[in-house]
């Protein structure tokens, strides 16, 4: 029996809109944005900061540098942000609904702290809640210094979280994410990016 849902956040609670991301880059003169930014795994410098590597005071330094100007904290945290498109509703009504049928919610997400300046503030969803009011817990690969599909990622989760595998589920729209949650008992949804998927985690959970 389920009694955990673990959630990624960009592609399953938020919708991704990674060419409006790439785009707000090259407006900062990041000509080869395209090459430095993926949907799943991000390498370079992105990929440093979130793997908490480098802060993001770092980061700002070091595309400052790349730019060859001076990039703001803002104009770093506007260029991020453009991966956003949406929150849905229906994803926040049954976050709620499932934490009141009392699953323990929690998210997993390859992130940094540009995107969840504005995910864990009361911006988030436009009704003075940040994502926190909605999960039991969060789990940031920048916080923790390891990225999905690392297998010590998941571990950890299980471990802090006290969870047993087999009364877990993982949202993820990356395959290798949740081949590797797969591989440690935990059974596995995978939307795809904007899929409507709060009617069809109810057979997950029957």
């Amino acid at each position: 029996m389920i009694r955990n849902i673990i959630f990624d956040l960009g592609g399953v609670i938020i919708t991704l809109d990674p060419q409006e991301a790439i785009r707000r880059f090259r407006e900062l003169g990041l000509h080869d944005a395209v090459k430095q930014l993926d949907s799943y795994t991000q390498t370079g410098i992105f990929g440093d900061l979130e793997r908490g590597n480098i802060s993001d005071e770092t980061f700002r330094s070091e595309i400052s540098k790349m730019v060859n100007r001076e990039v703001s904290w803002d104009e770093c945290r506007y260029a991020w942000l453009g991966y956003a498109r949406e929150v849905p509703k229906r994803n926040l009504d049954v976050l709620r609904k499932l934490r009141e049928e009392g699953y323990r919610l929690f998210l997993l997400s390859n992130t940094n702290p540009y995107m969840m300046s504005w995910v864990k503030s009361p911006d988030f969803d436009g009704e003075g809640h940040s994502i926190e009011d909605y999960l039991d817990g969060c789990y940031l690969s920048y916080e923790i210094g390891v990225m999905k599909p690392d297998r010590r990622f998941f571990e950890h989760v299980l471990h802090e979280a006290q969870l047993n595998p087999s009364e877990t589920l993982f949202l993820d729209d990356g395959p290798a994410n949740v081949a590797m949650a797969g591989q440690l008992g935990i059974a596995t949804m995978c939307p795809k990016n904007g899929e409507d998927w709060t009617k069809d985690i109810y057979t997950y959970l029957k």
